[in-house]
């Protein structure tokens, strides 16, 4: 199914967003992930289906000042 994750158009074979966020090597600190503009809970990831054209940002904690 294609998706767009961060504005980019990806394809990916995966059903949920925790196999998503595998598949991606996504740390497991640091890390939200929201759908369609509604944030998904890290312990709602194995539950939340992915959709054919869902958008996806994925944004992650980064050190410094």
């Amino acid at each position: 199914m294609k998706v767009k994750i961060n504005n980019k158009d990806v394809e990916t074979s995966v059903s949920n967003l925790q196999a998503l966020a595998t598949e991606m090597n996504l740390p497991e600190q640091g890390v939200a992930i929201a759908i369609d503009n509604n944030m998904i809970p890290r312990a709602g990831w194995a539950e939340k289906q992915l959709h054919e054209g869902d958008n996806i940002v994925i944004i992650k904690a980064a050190c410094g000042g």
